[in-house]
């Protein structure tokens, strides 16, 4: 139930963190699965922004708000300054710069992934609970080809529809975490020094937000896949008003094929958990050949400041795309198999995906999640789970090559200021 991410909706993998820094408050807690010791100072957790702060391997980021020691003025031997002379300290302006680019870059890496890449996440989802479709547009060319026909014959907004309940559901999920970690001694971080006991409690933390989250995400995914040609004009509070009623039984009426919330609690946490350990360890892993490459490579030949600046941003938001990308490939049929379990019986009427125009109703009748996989490999084949897949290529495709371009432009504005 991660429509990007991170972990990305990708929506429930969010996760907040203390740094180990005095300027912060408190002692550092890793988010990751091991016992390394060094990689605390990668990992930024979401509400940051990746690459928002100076992360150089073995360094603290910069305290600030504390003040430094006034320049003593009793000789010429005292230096005002750490770099010596009588003004600010040489490369202040680069460090000013350095500051704001990593939190440039950490911002447009968020603007992709939530922003830029919602038209994809649109129709892969349409593509998914689309059990009547003879495309299953599995490579990048026809996804193309159909968002364009969707654009032609409904407008722009065919592709951005639901963006907003996606941030809704976002906030749930980290205010929901937030408060059940505050009354509750589930660990919202696991710790450098972990214990089984502790990972399966952080763990069941994560499995209760998924529950708490559960009903917004189904009414979440229903304005996405909604087609827009009879679709009405609803508010951006549209999404918490159908996941209240969806609780209490209340708001839009639906069929009776519609499964009950207790029946999707199992996939929906196990979707939501198997995406976050797998992203967790890939961050971890990809972090670590990252500063095994970067140390090596320092110790045969001398660095420049622009590529230790570069060192220190890039390496932690390519470890956010891989475990992003892996875990999203990993557990698209399980994907698949949940969005059709909570689309059954709300009356959704989608998008014709063969043909860019007309619309379909959604009259499946899964008994659960066993008869759900069962049926789509019986009637689909296994492609049946993987339809819509090109949207996943060109949504991080996309996330690659703003990356590349960030970098770029990062690389020319630290060669002008040094």
């Amino acid at each position: 139930m991660h429509p990007r991410r991170p972990e990305g909706f990708d929506g429930l993998g969010y996760r907040g963190g203390v740094r180990d820094d005095p300027a912060f408050g408190g002692p550092f807690h890793a988010r990751s699965f091991g016992s390394g010791t060094e990689l605390g100072h990668w990992v930024t957790t979401p509400p940051d922004i990746p690459g928002s702060r100076n992360l150089h391997w073995g360094e603290k980021s910069p305290s600030y708000g504390v003040p430094s020691a006034p320049p003593t003025l009793e000789g010429p031997a005292e230096e005002p300054f750490p770099g010596g002379g009588d003004g600010p300290r040489p490369g202040r302006s680069s460090e000013q710069l350095n500051r704001f680019a990593g939190f440039g870059i950490g911002l447009a890496s968020l603007f992709t992934e939530n922003v830029l890449a919602h038209p994809c996440i649109v129709l892969r989802r349409q593509c998914q609970v689309n059990y009547h479709a003879r495309h299953y547009h599995l490579t990048p060319f026809s996804v193309i080809n159909i968002m364009y026909s969707f654009n032609k014959t409904q407008g722009p907004r065919a592709l951005w529809k639901g963006m907003g309940s996606t941030f809704i559901v976002q906030g749930v999920t980290l205010g929901a975490e937030g408060i059940i970690s505050e009354f509750t001694p589930l660990p919202r971080e696991v710790s450098q020094k972990w214990n089984p006991k502790q990972i399966g409690e952080h763990l069941l933390l994560k499995c209760l937000t998924y529950m708490v989250a559960m009903p917004f995400y189904s009414a979440s995914l229903i304005e996405t896949v909604q087609s827009e040609i009879i679709r009405d004009n609803t508010g951006i509070l549209e999404c918490v008003k159908e996941g209240i009623g969806r609780v209490i039984g209340l708001g839009v009426p639906h069929s009776k094929r519609l499964l009950p919330l207790f029946s999707l609690i199992f996939p929906t946490v196990l979707h939501g958990v198997l995406h976050y350990i797998i992203s967790s360890i890939i961050q971890k892993i990809v972090l670590l050949i990252l500063k095994r490459k970067t140390c090596s490579s320092h110790l045969a030949e001398s660095t420049s400041p622009m590529q230790n600046m570069l060192d220190a941003y890039f390496p932690e938001l390519i470890a956010n795309f891989a475990a992003s990308l892996c875990s999203d490939v990993i557990l698209y049929p399980l994907e698949t198999v949940l969005h059709r379990l909570h689309i059954q019986g709300t009356r959704t009427i989608i998008d014709n995906t063969d043909l860019g125009y007309e619309v379909l109703p959604i009259n499946t009748q899964y008994e659960g999640m066993r008869d759900c996989v069962n049926t789509i490999k019986q009637e689909e084949g296994v492609f049946g789970f993987y339809k819509g897949f090109g949207a996943v290529i060109i949504q991080y495709t996309l996330h690659a090559t703003i990356l590349q371009i960030t970098k770029i432009i990062y690389s020319t504005l630290l060669q002008n200021s040094i």
